[in-house]
C-alpha cells in the first residue's frame, strides 16, 4: 500500500491534470505533468492514462508484495481553451519538482490557478470583432465588409457568451451564433450597397472554427495517442458541421423566401 503522503500527492497531480485537460491541453502534456509531480515525491512506479473524459493513474511503492493503488478521475464536460491556466500549471509543475513546495501549498496554488479570471468581456468582444473583421479582408472584403464583420462578429460572440452562461453545449452555441451572423450579414447586404455577405459571414464564422481542437488532434496522433486524436478530430468535425449548418440554414431560407419575410 502507498503511504498517506503519496495519496495526497496523487490527488494533487490528478487535480493539476484535470485543470489542464479542461483548459484544452494536449494529452501528452497532461500525462507528463502528472508523472513528473508524482516522481518528484519519490514514488517509484507511476503509470498514467489520460483522455478527454477521464484520467487514470496507478501507483506502486515498488515492493514485491505491495498492492497497486489506482485512482480514476471522471472529467465531465470540457471548458473553453484557456492558455493562461495551461501555462500556470506548467509553471507550477516546474516549481513543485525543483523546490521544496509542500503538497498542501501546492493544492492551494492549484485552487488559485483554477479560479483565475478570464479577460473582461469587453476585451474578449473587441478581440472577437477584430478577428472577424480582418478575416473578412483576407477573404476579399472591402472596408464596408470590414466594418460589418467587426460589428456582427462582436454580436455573434456576445450571443455565444450568453448561451454559455446557460450551459448550452458548444454544438448548439456554434449553430446559433453562425445563424445570427449569417442573418445579420444578409440583412446588411440587402440595405448597404457594395457589401459582400460571403466575406462578412466567413469573417464571423472564423471566430468559432475549432482550430485548437484540430491542432491538438494532430499533436495527439503524432505523439501516439490515437484514441485521443480520433476523439478530438471527431469533436472538431462535428463542431464544423454545426457551424456550417447554422450558416447554411439561414442562407437557404433567405434564398427560398427571397428575403421578403426575413
Amino acid at each position: 500500500m502507498i503511504n498517506p503522503l503519496h495519496k495526497k500527492v496523487l490527488i494533487l497531480a490528478v487535480r493539476a491534470g484535470e485543470i489542464m485537460m479542461k483548459s484544452g491541453a494536449e494529452i501528452y502534456r497532461v500525462e507528463d505533468t502528472i508523472e513528473r509531480i508524482c516522481k518528484a515525491c519519490k514514488i517509484p512506479y507511476v503509470e498514467v492514462f489520460a483522455m478527454q473524459t477521464g484520467i487514470f493513474v496507478s501507483l506502486d511503492s515498488g515492493d514485491d508484495n505491495s498492492d497497486m493503488y489506482t485512482y480514476i478521475k471522471r472529467i465531465r464536460g470540457g471548458g473553453d481553451t484557456d492558455l493562461t491556466k495551461i501555462s500556470e500549471i506548467n509553471r507550477f509543475s516546474r516549481e513543485f519538482t525543483t523546490t521544496d513546495l509542500s503538497v498542501d501549498a501546492g493544492m492551494k496554488r492549484l485552487k488559485e490557478i483554477d479560479h483565475i479570471k478570464r479577460l473582461p468581456v469587453t476585451v474578449r468582444l473587441l478581440g472577437a470583432a477584430l478577428v472577424a473583421s480582418f478575416f473578412s479582408l483576407i477573404f476579399g472584403g472591402n472596408m464596408l465588409d470590414f466594418l460589418c464583420a467587426f460589428l456582427f462578429g462582436g454580436i455573434s460572440y456576445l450571443v455565444s457568451l450568453l448561451l454559455n452562461r446557460y450551459e448550452i453545449n458548444y454544438f448548439i452555441r456554434g449553430f446559433c451564433c453562425c445563424a445570427v451572423a449569417t442573418f445579420l450579414a444578409r440583412t446588411a447586404t440587402a440595405f448597404i450597397p457594395d457589401t459582400n455577405y460571403n466575406a462578412i459571414i466567413i469573417g464571423a464564422v472564423m471566430i468559432f472554427v475549432p482550430g485548437v481542437a484540430i491542432t491538438n488532434s494532430i499533436r495527439d496522433f503524432l505523439s501516439g495517442d490515437m484514441l485521443s486524436g480520433v476523439a478530438r478530430a471527431v469533436e472538431a468535425f462535428i463542431i464544423a458541421i454545426s457551424l456550417a449548418a447554422g450558416a447554411g440554414m439561414i442562407l437557404k431560407l433567405w434564398n427560398t423566401l427571397g428575403g421578403a419575410i426575413l
